[in-house]
């Protein structure tokens, strides 16, 4: 069932309607049972992939808590008579077998994943190394099995931790993992987190449901007006490489860059705008990453769910591990202290990066991608202190015009990296660089280029108004919520803007004949 179609929207409404009518204690098992519903529908063999995550998540993690009270419970009894070294010992014993049950769990889902996901990947590159001719397993991907199950081993690793104990009811515990407004594309909440709201009961609130509904429809509009009409253009010049040369890949960067925002964000617009219609609160996840002055400040704002799992869960446990600490202290001795402290850095870098570039898709172009990123943030880090030299000497930093040239270079940087994500082949993208330098002509899009684009001047003219009042809504964000500020305005203001946002969905909404609305960017991770 796509975000996008009618039976959704009839979905969520009906959802809404019954969800206030019915006594408040049964709120989350009606959640319960629509994400189940919305998930069946999205395919019943994949269902058990969604269950075997679910229950061996949660008896391990009731496992995991046992040992834990077991521990707790112990050296409280044995505190008079047990010695610190004995202790010690126990302590060690129990958070090894802790360790064994936690290794259990993210082997068999990780390993779900991975099967799934990155299998005809193994086979493509042994059939290339070896000169083999394996057959290909296309398994198809269950929905959301990427974010679910990043988001159900970060609650695992955190009742490992010690953060929390684990959820004793199943149920709670599989409305967390299958929540259906953040199951295809996130955010990837910490289920402290989304349990304050999540699971509790709800009072009809007028101000939630009427910013929760103004959320949806912000979403809808980046996607259907924007994202969809801009994705006819942009597959148009990637599905032609030979023809869509030098001047087109920069126009194609800039399309993609504003299709891929307007998709993904207007995805998590309406999963955050559903949600809070309900009562639930869920992270952001962006913050207006195309103001960004630096590639680093730039994935400080997109997906930062994801990129907040990373560093809580790979980042600092491969840069602190005995292993790091080790080689660290190696390269301290024989290479001198800057190097031996910067390699952990260096080594786990690249490893969040290369992870990254792997999440998105067994293939080479993402592999690529994920460690270009890394590699352009270890090199700002170096560059670091010469930018530094270069702001007390010419004392820029500060002025709107430098500011202006570090958004711009930050936003062309992605835009080209992001080139491999467009062409999915690291050969054909390179030779799209190659050709910016060799075929550029800005005349061949300027003088009727555009109109070969498969959009005609009305679809310019939609996209210029647009993605203008796009950027109008991020300007004005930047000092505070623009639906708190519509709130303070007059009734008949406030609801005419509303009005105006459901008619331009309506009405410049890229569907029909000639336009086939598309699932969700991030639905296939």
């Amino acid at each position: 069932m796509l975000f996008t179609s009618h039976n959704f929207v009839f979905f969520i409404i009906l959802l809404f309607v019954i969800y206030y009518l019915m006594p408040k204690r049964y709120q989350w098992v009606l959640l319960l049972g629509a994400s189940y519903l919305f998930y069946f529908l999205a395919g019943t063999q994949y269902l058990i992939y969604i269950l075997f995550t679910t229950v061996s998540s949660y008896l391990i993690t009731r496992r995991i808590s046992c040992i834990q009270e077991k521990q707790a419970l112990y050296l409280k009894e044995k505190k008079e008579t047990l010695s610190r070294e004995e202790k010690k010992e126990y302590k060690a014993f129990m958070k090894n077998r802790k360790f064994c049950w936690l290794l259990l769990c993210l082997f068999l889902n990780f390993g779900i994943l991975g099967v799934l996901k990155y299998a005809d990947f193994a086979i493509y590159n042994i059939n290339m190394i070896f000169n083999q001719e394996l057959s290909y397993f296309q398994f198809i991907l269950p929905l959301g099995i990427s974010f679910y199950t990043f988001q159900t081993m970060g609650y695992v690793i955190d009742v490992y931790r010690e953060k929390y104990t684990a959820e004793k009811n199943l149920g709670r515990l599989a409305l967390f993992i299958s929540f259906f407004p953040q199951l295809i594309q996130g955010p990837i909440s910490r289920f402290n987190d989304l349990k304050e709201t999540l699971l509790k009961e709800h009072a009809y609130d007028q101000k939630n449901i009427t910013f929760g509904i103004t959320r949806i429809l912000w979403g809808y509009f980046k996607k259907l007006v924007i994202a969809d009409r801009l994705l006819i253009a942009v597959n148009t010049i990637i599905g032609d490489p030979d023809k869509y040369r030098g001047t087109y890949v920069l126009l194609g960067m800039l399309f993609y860059a504003v299709e891929l925002y307007s998709d993904f964000t207007g995805g998590i617009d309406i999963t955050i705008g559903i949600a809070q219609v309900l009562g639930i609160r869920i992270r952001e996840n962006f913050i207006r990453p195309y103001f960004s002055k630096s590639i680093t400040e730039y994935w400080r704002r997109w997906h930062i769910t994801l990129g907040t799992w990373f560093k809580e869960y790979m980042f600092y446990p491969v840069s602190v591990c005995k292993p790091m600490l080790n080689l660290s202290k190696t390269c301290r001795t024989r290479f001198g202290e800057n190097i031996g402290k910067r390699i952990p850095v260096y080594i786990a870098t690249l490893a969040v990066w290369f992870t990254t570039g792997f999440w998105h898709g067994g293939s080479w172009n993402f592999i690529v991608w994920g460690l270009a990123n890394g590699v352009i943030i270890l090199i700002s880090q170096e560059c670091a202190p010469l930018y530094e030299k270069f702001h007390k000497t010419c004392r820029v930093g500060h002025t709107f015009y430098y500011r202006l040239f570090q958004i711009t270079r930050t936003f062309w940087l992605m835009s080209f990296l992001r080139t491999f994500d467009c062409y999915r082949n690291v050969g054909t993208t390179l030779k799209m660089y190659g050709s910016i330098l060799t075929d550029f002509n800005a005349l061949d899009v300027i003088n009727g280029g555009f109109m070969g684009l498969g959009l005609n001047v009305s679809d310019y003219i939609v996209l210029i108004l647009s993605i203008g009042t796009l950027i109008t809504v991020s300007l004005i964000q930047r000092s505070g919520s623009v639906r708190e500020k519509l709130a303070a305005k007059p009734v008949l203001v406030r609801y005419t803007l509303y009005f105006i946002l459901f008619f331009s969905i309506l009405v410049f909404g890229a569907y029909g004949i000639g336009y086939d609305t598309s699932q969700f960017i991030y639905s296939q991770f």
